[in-house]
């Protein structure tokens, strides 16, 4: 499966779907539509995505929603958890190296740093930030739509700063999108992998830029909303009462137990007991008593077979005949 997780959702319907066509023909299984939002946070932070999409989207695309937070003041993040719960992706794209360290060390819950590498950083992507935030499950985010329909400048800046970030996490980490607001700056599933690795990436790598590693991102979103700090699944688990559990089957004269703990009494008026679980000393105890009595069994059986020559001598009465007098 494919993923491009950044197309921008704008208001031209028409470019959009013809958008969404394009890159199903393209093989692409899921794409998330981008919401953006620069500078402070507006007082109503719910998605302006609707759903479902007022025009026919292929039957093969999974769409889901996805805001893209410009960080420019460390500052503004007291409201980021509430703006996560609105969408299935959150992105963050620094401005400076402090947002950027805030949102590879300490920043959550997010799931992208997406980098706009259209511009030029006056600061170097610094290798240990980048290895804390993907060992916290972030990854990164290169956009090559700039590369297509951009400038020239654009394009240098694209192609140093996707370099630079290569280099930097040793190519582990990062995802391929296209944040194309044409199907013009739309590419193929291969001819991105081809990017990366024009970019310092190996085959492997670009092939889970596009494919396991936007995977991951999708799911531990799912999962960090679904679960209880992303290890327990949260289930319904029904309601507390006096649920009544059948202790054998029916007819035949058991009786049935309530959580209460109270017993009931079969057909013929007995009450039944039920047993309760031994503990682990009550375990070990009995263990070891089994284990003495057959080292008891062993040491009498020993003794037993010692002696028994000696009774067998004691008990050897048989007069000895002399030969000369039988002679």
């Amino acid at each position: 499966m494919f993923y491009d997780l950044n197309v921008p959702y704008t208001g031209n319907h028409a470019e959009l779907q013809h958008t969404l066509a394009f890159l199903a023909e393209l093989g692409y299984n899921t794409v998330a539509l981008t919401n953006a939002i620069t500078g402070k946070l507006p007082a109503d932070l719910t998605c302006p995505i609707p759903s479902p999409l007022p025009f026919p989207t292929p039957k093969t695309l999974r769409l889901i929603t996805r805001c893209t937070l410009t960080l420019s003041d460390p500052s503004q993040n007291h409201r980021i958890a509430s703006l996560a719960s609105n969408y299935a992706l959150l992105a963050i794209r620094p401005i400076s190296e402090k947002t950027l360290q805030q949102a590879c060390l300490s920043l959550s819950p997010i799931d992208l740093v997406s980098l706009d590498c259209s511009i030029r950083y006056p600061f170097y992507f610094k290798h240990k930030p980048l290895l804390a935030a993907i060992e916290r499950g972030v990854r990164f985010e290169i956009t090559y739509g700039v590369g297509i329909l951009g400038t020239g400048e654009q394009r240098r800046n694209l192609i140093s700063n996707a370099t630079q970030l290569v280099r930097a996490t040793r190519g582990r980490g990062i995802i391929l999108s296209s944040e194309a607001r044409r199907a013009l700056a739309c590419r193929g599933p291969w001819d991105v992998v081809n990017l990366g690795v024009g970019w310092g990436m190996g085959k492997e790598r670009g092939v889970e830029a596009v494919g396991r590693e936007a995977r991951a991102v999708v799911v531990g979103a799912e999962i960090r909303k679904s679960s209880f700090r992303g290890v327990v699944d949260v289930v319904f688990g029904g309601t507390k009462g006096d649920v009544v559990k059948e202790m054998g089957e029916k007819g035949q004269g058991k009786g049935k137990m309530v959580q209460t703990g109270k017993r009931k009494a079969n057909d013929d008026g007995v009450e039944n007991e039920v047993e309760k679980p031994l503990s682990k000393r009550e375990m070990k105890r009995r263990a070891k008593k089994a284990r003495m009595e057959r080292a008891m069994d062993v040491q009498d059986e020993k003794d037993n077979a010692a002696r028994a020559p000696m009774e067998v001598e004691e008990n050897d009465d048989t007069p000895i005949v002399d030969q000369k007098d039988q002679g």
